[in-house]
This record gives structure tokens, C-alpha cells and sequence, in this order.
């Protein structure tokens, strides 16, 4: 019974970050749910593993990464195998929020650099958990940071000198 309240506190605990986490990833919520909850059956199915890590969250965050990573592999495979032009799936349900132009300039990030944004600003990861959810060195986590927020000063002037 012990294991059951542990992995329920755990759900109950983190969903939303990594909801939140997986949105800034896809740009879609109901994509951002759907990772997030498979993200937990993954973990469920591992919880003697999950139980025994430092971070059973890190573990799930690390999960979820990759599970957006994934979808979003496959989509541009579809792309490129129906031969469409658009990168982006179209925009689901978004919440109503003043930092829409935010949202939208991430979701126009390549997949690294989305990456290091949400994990870093939105999940509120160091930049040395970013490295280790992405498997990579910190100073590449640094430069796509740098890179990242470069192009999405560019973005967002842009947008603003044509409004």
C-alpha cells in the first residue's frame, strides 16, 4: 500500500510541471498531456527502478523529453514523407495567457534549443540538470542557451516592430 500512496503522491506532485515542461516542448497541450501521462505509465511500469533514483521527478522529466523528442521526430518524418511544407502542427488548445508571442517564439525554435529553454526557464532547471536530462555537455547546454535567446530577442523585436 505504501508504493501505491508513494506513486500517487509523485503524480500529484510533479503532473503539472511536466505537463508544463512537455507543452513548452510541443507547443500543443493536449500533445503535453498525452506525453505526460505516458511519461507516469512508463514509470508505474519501472516503479522499483523510479523509487530508487535520487529524483523520481528528473527521471519522469528525463521521460518526458524524450517522449517529445519522439513525437516530434516522427512528425517531421510524416513532413517529409507527405511532402508538407509546414514544420509546426497546427495550434490546439493554448492557454489564455499575456506571454502567447512568448509561447509561439519558442514553439519556432529548432528542437535543441526549444529544448534548453523549457527545461532551463520554464521547468527551472540549472543548467547542469538541463545537461544531464539532455544527455549533453554543459557548455553545449550554455551555447544553445545563448543561441536560444538570441534568436528570440530577434523573434520577438521583430514582432514587436510590426505590430
Amino acid at each position: 500500500m505504501a508504493e501505491e500512496t508513494w506513486f500517487a503522491q509523485l503524480y500529484q506532485g510533479s503532473y503539472r510541471r511536466l505537463v508544463l515542461t512537455a507543452y513548452g516542448m510541443t507547443g500543443d497541450l493536449g500533445a503535453a498531456e498525452e506525453i505526460t501521462q505516458e511519461a507516469f505509465a512508463i514509470a508505474y511500469g519501472k516503479r522499483a527502478k523510479v523509487s530508487g533514483t535520487d529524483s523520481p521527478e528528473a527521471w519522469l522529466r528525463t521521460v518526458v523529453v524524450n517522449l517529445a523528442r519522439r513525437r516530434y521526430r516522427r512528425k517531421a518524418m510524416l513532413d517529409r514523407i507527405l511532402r508538407r511544407h509546414e514544420a509546426e502542427p497546427p495550434p490546439g488548445d493554448e492557454p489564455l495567457s499575456e506571454h502567447l508571442d512568448l509561447h509561439e517564439a519558442i514553439r519556432g525554435l529548432g528542437p535543441e534549443y526549444r529544448a534548453v529553454v523549457v527545461l532551463h526557464y520554464l521547468a527551472d532547471l540549472p543548467v547542469d540538470e538541463v545537461a544531464a536530462v539532455l544527455a549533453a555537455p554543459v557548455g553545449t547546454v550554455k551555447s544553445r542557451l545563448s543561441r536560444a535567446r538570441a534568436a528570440l530577442a530577434e523573434r520577438l523585436r521583430t514582432e514587436v516592430d510590426h505590430v
